[in-house]
């Protein structure tokens, strides 16, 4: 009698341990796929279990990432400078890597998260599958929660702002349910620090200032922690140049070294902005040495007062705070070590990367991490504490000259066709560089392109195959030039509607160019046949955009009133043109706004033959109102002056157009053997 529950109990630990041993997280991307088909069957009760499990799944990848590689680095140490023992150390550290890491979450596979996909995760996108679903499921107070972590990520959705004043009116739905769900614990902390002080209440915020320092410093670790992954080459291409040992391990480095020094600018990032709080880090320091002195605590506030002038060495206001400071007192102080440990760090990887940089040819240039806002004047020499100002200011931000800043910006020129017509202009679009045609193409060839449309995208907007990129109440399709010359080709669509694609693109190109009256030639960066379907039963209460407002060519920061020419931006796109083929569908308005994002500027309703071209920068930024019933096609086209950047698949459609004129093969594609390669 007493055999079977030792070996009931030995068996039940080796059932666990196999399940513990054959354990895989399921890949984040593939869940919220399977979230994204479910959202487009309406299936909202998988939508919502995928759609968290993916975020679940997103989380522990990276907490996994971060505690092995700190485990690692803990148990096998840089503490000899012997080439031997480094390497050792290293091969031993990505041994224990490689355990934890599937020891935590699974046997390792070739699957790769795509970076795409990773920026979605980073911009909050299934939090906006989640709000709709947990709408249709009733569930309001679910809804409110991540309506508000999307909102926060994305400032500039104007409808998810107006969706969350709606939901604010919603009978069960409560203040608290306007959580954000991936606040970062040292900007949360520090914020509600911030409230506290400005109501006076400076004990309570010295609290949370403390806290918010205590958590931004742990941060500063993870952050430094996930740099130590794969790293992406921009300046070298590994598959040409060859490397000796030395060199391939002191460009990785370099890489490394400048993600953690890009820590300091991340951590004071807000979600959803471009550029950081300005003086983020000492401005704890600020605010906490005037808390402690409103509180009496002089000591506390001379030691903060000194910690700042480590990161302001010299700065008036501080340095008469830290006199009085000492006078109250009768000594000195010392400022914290953590901060003293930290800048030291920081000085140091300035130095290697300056080294580094100049050793793979690459510039490094520091920014300026630790601006102030200035002394401040106290005539009653009593220590004076800051206002609450913080501004978002760039750091090291590229602002590039395109071609297009070097030509003097007119506009006016020749329209080069008889029928097409001009009906606004710059003046009447209440804008710069805008224009709307009419009568571009006729109805017969609007028709012609909207078949080839049907029978030529794919499923995706062609943009690496997303189904609904920029709203999942819409499913979008696409295709390019060469797809439809290369179908038609092959007998599958008529060569002929092919080659009308081919030559309205080129059509709207020369009126782009002769009317902006540029001097020199505009070319191709991309082009493509798109149609945006609003999709049944998702279009009740719906209030977001077809297609958020954005620049062609640069980050839009509606907050900062700026535009940052600057990756993953396309930042050599100088001109941008719309060609519409129908205006059969409710909504779908193509606005231009002002920098804000909010602001309509103008509003231009599509239909057949109508064309709206712009120029690509900050100061045209435009969007898509939804599209709720119906589908709205178009030719969509983006121009460069740089011939570096010309579309690749454009200039191998021109090839194919040249081969078959000299074959005099347009009217007899269907006798084209389609087994045949293009």
């Amino acid at each position: 009698m007493d055999v079977n529950p030792k070996i009931y109990g030995f068996l039940t630990c080796i059932l666990q341990a196999l399940l513990l041993s054959s354990a895989t997280l399921e890949p984040f991307d593939l869940l919220f796929d399977n979230g994204v088909e479910a959202f487009q069957k309406g299936d909202y009760g998988n939508v919502v279990r995928y759609m968290e499990s993916a975020l679940n799944s997103f989380s522990e990848v990276r907490q996994t990432k971060i505690s092995c590689r700190l485990k690692c680095r803990d148990q096998h140490r840089f503490d000899s400078l012997l080439t031997d023992k480094f390497f050792e150390v290293i091969l031993y550290r990505a041994h224990c890597l490689n355990e934890c890491f599937e020891g935590k979450l699974g046997a390792q596979s070739m699957h790769k998260v795509s970076e795409d996909v990773i920026q979605d995760f980073n911009r909050r996108i299934p939090y906006n599958y989640l709000q709709l679903a947990y709408r249709k499921l009733g569930q309001l107070d679910k809804a409110a929660s991540a309506a508000h972590t999307y909102f926060q990520a994305n400032p500039e959705h104007v409808e998810m702002g107006e969706d969350l004043e709606q939901y604010k009116a919603q009978k069960g739905v409560k203040e608290e349910h306007f959580i954000d769900r991936e606040s970062r614990p040292h900007q949360r902390a520090f914020f509600a620090g911030v409230k506290l002080y400005d109501k006076g209440n400076y004990e309570a915020s010295v609290t949370l200032f403390e806290e918010a320092l205590t958590e931004y410093y742990r941060a500063d670790v993870e952050c430094r922690a996930l740099c130590e992954g794969p790293q992406h080459f921009e300046e070298q291409d590994h598959v040409l140049y060859k490397y000796n040992l030395y060199e391939l391990i002191s460009d990785h480095y370099t890489q490394v070294l400048h993600c953690e020094h890009e820590c300091v600018r991340d951590l004071a990032t807000r979600p959803g902005r471009l550029s950081p709080m300005e003086n983020y880090l000492p401005l704890h320091y600020d605010y906490l040495q005037f808390a402690y002195f409103q509180a009496g605590r002089n000591e506390e506030a001379l030691e903060c007062a000194l910690t700042y002038l480590l990161f302001h060495e010299g700065e008036e206001f501080m340095t008469e705070n830290v006199e009085y400071y000492r006078e109250v007192l009768g000594h000195d102080g010392q400022p914290r070590k953590e901060a003293e440990q930290y800048l030291r760090r920081h000085k140091q990887e300035s130095d290697l990367l300056l080294i580094g940089s100049n050793n793979i040819g690459v510039t490094y240039t520091e920014g300026n991490y630790w601006s102030s806002s200035g002394g401040r004047e106290d005539a009653n020499r009593i220590p004076s504490g800051t206002d609450g100002w913080m501004d978002y200011v760039p750091i090291s931000a590229k602002r590039n000259v395109t071609m297009s800043m070097l030509q003097e910006l007119r506009e006016g020129g020749p329209l080069l066709y008889d029928n097409v017509r001009l009906v606004q202009n710059s003046h009447t679009l209440n804008g710069s560089q805008r224009v709307l045609f009419d009568d571009v193409i006729s109805e017969d060839q609007c028709s012609e392109l909207k078949f080839l449309a049907h029978s030529v995208t794919a499923a995706g907007d062609g943009y690496k195959g997303k189904m609904s990129p920029h709203t999942p109440n819409e499913k979008f399709e696409g295709a390019t030039v060469l797809k439809t010359l290369r179908y038609g080709y092959e007998g599958r669509v008529p060569l002929k509607s092919a080659r009308l694609f081919y030559d309205v693109s080129e059509k709207a190109r020369r009126i782009i160019e002769s009317y902006f009256m540029l001097n020199s030639t505009l070319h191709f960066s991309y082009t493509h046949l798109v149609c945006r379907t609003a999709i049944s039963g998702q279009q009740d209460y719906r209030n977001d955009l077809s297609h958020p407002i954005h620049a062609d060519n640069c980050l839009l920061d509606p907050e900062a009133n700026e535009c940052w020419k600057e990756p993953p931006a396309y930042t050599y796109r100088d001109y941008s043109a719309l060609l519409y083929l129908n205006g059969d569908f409710d909504g779908g308005e193509f606005i231009f706004t002002e920098m804000d994002a909010k602001t309509v500027t103008a509003s231009v309703k599509p239909r057949c033959g109508r064309m709206v071209g712009f120029s690509s920068g900050g100061e045209n930024p435009h969007g898509v109102r939804a599209v709720t019933r119906g589908q709205r096609c178009a030719v969509a086209l983006w121009f460069t002056l740089d011939p570096l950047y010309r579309e690749l698949e454009r200039l191998q459609a021109d090839e194919v157009v040249q081969t078959l004129d000299n074959q005099n093969m347009w009217d007899h594609g269907l006798q084209i053997n389609p087994k045949d390669e293009l």
